[in-house]
């Protein structure tokens, strides 16, 4: 849960972007004018919303893809170390076993 956490907050400032440009103030008609004025304009005013809403989902996308590619490879880079780590904890248990024996041997000879 805790790996999504960054993508959420690389996320946040497209997701206001796509919101605003997702609820456009179209041309409201006039109470006396013909449907046939205001109709095109806001049809123009929705395809230019619509157009920008792909272009931000599409750069969201984008970032995603990159912030999700970058999470993979610092995963890859952990795993590789976390192994790199339990060898060396290894090594050193096995060292202070050897020593704790070679001591245990020099305290009963002696």
């Amino acid at each position: 849960m805790a790996a999504w956490l960054p993508v959420i907050k690389a996320s946040l400032p497209y997701v206001t972007q796509i919101v605003t440009a997702a609820i456009p103030a179209f041309t409201s008609k006039p109470g006396n004018a013909p449907p046939d004025e205001v109709v095109p304009q806001q049809i123009e005013e929705l395809q230019a919303a619509v157009t920008h809403n792909a272009e931000a989902v599409k750069g969201l996308a984008t970032q995603l893809k990159e912030t999700i590619e970058a999470l993979d490879q610092s995963a890859v880079t952990l795993e590789a170390e976390l192994a790199r780590q339990r060898r060396m904890t290894l090594l050193a248990v096995l060292i202070a076993a050897v020593s704790a024996a070679i001591a245990i041997t020099a305290v009963v000879v002696a």
